[in-house]
């Protein structure tokens, strides 16, 4: 939720917001209503206090005082009654809007749509198109197979077998031993959320059509366990001295991927059902972009780890997500495609998010709203497919990268089963 008392009084913090695509007008509408709201709850308040204070006259009041100071106190009470429902209305009316804005773009990322992003860093070589591409690849060595996942779940899905199987939980296990030396303690999360929780997470409304929801019950399947732990510190104070908290969290992650009809059919580049390690840091306000460049530190370690030729970019304003206010996106070199794809994505939230769950810092001086961010780890499919054609051998067969090897019980190649 976007800071009120700025979005009013700052004008750069307002330019950034409408930078990130929201439109003027909503934000004009936006404070029209606050300020509407601001003024609603002040004569609330005085009527309130008029009230208490005639309630009072009554019972100090002479006989021949006291009807005319009930039929007063009578007539603040109706006033009164007339102006809570408006505040409630208007409170309501504020609390669906301000949901609707952005939180602002730091100064630092380029303005525009998807295309002006800015590149950061290029890291290796980039190959020539394998033998086969992923989705060829998995069927080719009987490690993949979506046509029998397609008969029962239709498209988008995946069984996952064999050696890649050995492969998927080497990539989690070193992942995690990766980012447990930085202080992230793993998690295993529930992948089922109540709608409340995507709200306050800032998913819902703008991304509620990428989500699988179980009407029957009330409850969302989580798109990352981002969600998840962005609710465990909700409504609690962190001491100073504690921060940051770190967290590592694992899950399978579910997403309707609607609006890509068509795209990235084939292999598991974009499915419905994927697993995850994904990094959520609480951190002090004054030092949340130093955790975000520790964020983006982390993934290269990852990446360049497994021998995959990437670049690091900041995404432009236009192409940033509600919550975040920077974000850098680590893109792996696809052979098959002879371009950079989005493996893994870290961002700064500021205290958007926070502010919605009531996190907050415990000082001396008082409590202060912490900065959230998180960063994927590990998208466990999306490195699968790079690692398949990156380390593809001229045969066919798949060079396990060195790191994973002790993780994988010493296994070097993937062969066809």
């Amino acid at each position: 939720m976007i800071d009120l008392k700025r979005l009013r009084e700052d004008d750069a913090y307002r330019q950034r917001a409408i930078a990130k695509g929201v439109e003027s007008s909503s934000v004009d509408r936006v404070l029209a209503v606050d300020a509407e709201h601001r003024q609603t709850l002040a004569e609330t308040e005085q009527l309130r206090a008029e009230s208490n204070a005639a309630s009072k006259e009554i019972g100090r009041a002479d006989p021949s005082e006291r009807e005319a100071k009930i039929a007063a106190a009578g007539e603040l009470k109706s006033r009164l009654t007339e102006v809570e429902g408006r505040l409630e209305t208007s409170s309501g009316e504020l609390n669906e809007l301000v949901l609707t804005i952005p939180n602002p773009a730091h100064d630092s990322v380029p303005e525009g749509g998807e295309e002006a992003f800015r590149v950061e860093t290029v890291v290796g070589d980039t190959p020539e198109a394998p033998k086969y591409n992923h989705g060829e690849l998995g069927e080719h060595l009987g490690i993949v197979d979506t046509a029998r996942a397609v008969r029962m779940s239709g498209s988008r899905f995946a069984y996952i077998l064999g050696d890649a199987v050995r492969l998927q939980f080497a990539l989690v296990q070193w992942t995690l031993s990766k980012i447990a030396a930085h202080g992230f303690i793993p998690v295993v999360t529930p992948v089922l959320v109540r709608e409340e929780m995507m709200e306050l997470a800032g998913f819902f409304p703008t991304d509620r059509n990428q989500v699988y929801a179980l009407e029957a019950d009330e409850l969302y399947l989580i798109g990352t366990s981002e969600v998840a732990l962005a609710g465990m510190h909700r409504e609690e104070r962190i001491d100073e001295a504690d921060l940051p908290v770190r967290y590592a969290g694992y899950s399978s992650c579910f997403r309707r991927e609607a609006g890509t009809y068509g795209k990235d059919t084939s292999g598991l580049f974009r499915v419905h059902q994927f697993d995850k390690v994904e990094m959520f840091c609480y951190s002090h306000p004054d030092r949340s972009w130093d955790e975000l460049e520790l964020l983006r530190t982390i993934q290269e370690e990852i990446v360049g780890g497994l021998e995959l030729p990437y670049r690091v970019i900041t995404v432009a304003s236009g192409d940033l997500g509600a919550p975040a206010a920077k974000k850098y996106d680590l893109e792996a070199w696809l052979p098959s495609e002879q371009r950079y794809r989005e493996v893994t994505s870290c961002s700064n939230y500021t205290d958007f998010s926070a502010r919605r769950m009531n996190s907050r810092m415990k000082t001396d001086s008082g409590n202060v709203l912490l900065h959230t961010l998180n960063g994927t780890a590990c998208a466990v499919g999306r490195i699968l497919l790079n690692i398949f054609e990156n380390h593809q051998l001229p045969d066919g067969s798949v060079s396990v990268p060195e790191v994973l090897r002790p993780f994988a019980g010493g296994l070097e190649v993937i062969t066809p089963r």
